[in-house]
């Protein structure tokens, strides 16, 4: 039996080697928005197991744009050398690096988890956030302020901006965060977009600010390099976003220039009950494939090397994106290799493990 799990794809002029891709995970762990050796040891060790893909977690395009203090960034060209060191590395180990770009919108100034996950004020090293409305996300947070047309553009040019530096750090695909609750997402919902303008109220506008930012964004980004966009297929909230709309959305980023969509789901309204359990997002990535006639990627609750193999087989997505399960196993896709029966390349310093 020929593994799926296992078998190249293609994605303009980028080529993963399997359909493992290690999915974004903010650690929390720069200061000032640079990369360090903590996440050249954590993305390099993933790379280093054999995943096909290693996309970057969350990098913030802009100081407000971020979670936390925390946060990665690429809102200065001072980044980039920092990100390259840990770009090449990937691809020294036959993986393609790709990194998530995002502004986190209301659910900004927040503190790090471990540091208790609270709204912080601007005497806390916090920061007035944006949004489509001046709407918190929690109960406690401050109120957000409404972006206004040139707050809008900015955001726009600072998407254009965080991608050209991408580029220049050397990664090969390119993903736009818009899901989770986050600014982008933020705008595609009727429960946090209560603007009357042209960025609000019909469908058509409620995605405007995410279809501006892919087209700016491939304007610098190279015709030959994928561009995903990450999206939460439901608000898991009736009157929400939801999985026809994630449909109908990806009609129009294909057009312009999309290639994957990387189904996710929820964020937006926090105390929503989501039926979390394996594989429950995967009909979402299958739902906008088929409508949308578009490449997908399936998340959430992915830990076993059969049931990863099942949904590639099954077409149900085209590739899957690992997150908890990398972080538990960073070898996982050898570990699969070797359950699915598939032949593939150990790091010659590691063979003497490979019987």
């Amino acid at each position: 039996m020929i593994s799926t799990l296992f078998t190249p794809l293609k994605i303009r002029e980028v080529e993963l080697k399997n359909r493992i891709a290690v999915s974004p995970m903010c650690q929390y762990s720069a200061e000032d928005g640079f990369a360090n050796d903590w996440h050249l040891v954590h993305l390099g060790s993933r790379a280093v197991g054999g995943a096909g893909l290693v996309i970057m977690e969350a990098s913030a395009i802009s100081p407000e744009g971020r979670i936390t203090p925390d946060d990665l960034g690429i809102w200065q060209d001072a980044h980039i050398p920092p990100l390259k060191r840990i770009v090449d590395f990937i691809h020294s180990q036959g993986s393609v690096a790709g990194i998530q770009i995002a502004h986190a919108g209301r659910k900004a100034s927040h503190s790090s988890p471990w540091k208790g996950g609270r709204f912080l004020s601007e005497e806390e090293g916090g920061w007035h956030t944006v949004a489509p409305s001046a709407m918190p996300f929690s109960e406690g947070d401050r109120l957000p302020h409404a972006l206004t047309p040139e707050g809008l553009e900015n955001v726009i040019i600072d998407f254009h901006a965080a991608a050209k530096r991408a580029l220049e750090a050397g990664f090969k695909v390119l993903e736009l965060h818009a899901a989770h609750g986050y600014l982008l997402h933020e705008f595609l919902s009727p429960l946090s977009n209560l603007r009357t303008d042209d960025y609000g109220g019909s469908f058509e506008n409620r995605i405007r600010l995410t279809v501006e930012v892919v087209e700016a964004v491939r304007r610098v980004w190279p015709e030959e390099y994928p561009l995903f966009v990450r999206i939460s297929s439901t608000d898991w909230v009736e009157g929400g976003w939801n999985s026809n709309d994630s449909v109908k959305l990806a009609v129009v980023l294909k057009e312009k220039g999309a290639d994957l969509i990387d189904c996710s789901s929820g964020g937006n309204i926090p105390n929503v009950k989501i039926p979390a359990g394996p594989d429950y997002q995967v009909e979402f990535a299958e739902a906008v494939g088929k409508g949308a006639d578009i490449l997908t990627g399936a998340v959430g609750i992915i830990t076993e090397p059969d049931q990863a193999e099942r949904i590639i087989a099954g077409g149900r997505a085209d590739i899957v994106l690992l997150a908890r399960e990398m972080l538990r196993d960073p070898y996982f896709p050898m570990h699969a290799a070797k359950a699915l029966g598939a032949d593939v390349v150990w790091p010659v310093q590691y063979e003497r493990a490979r019987v």
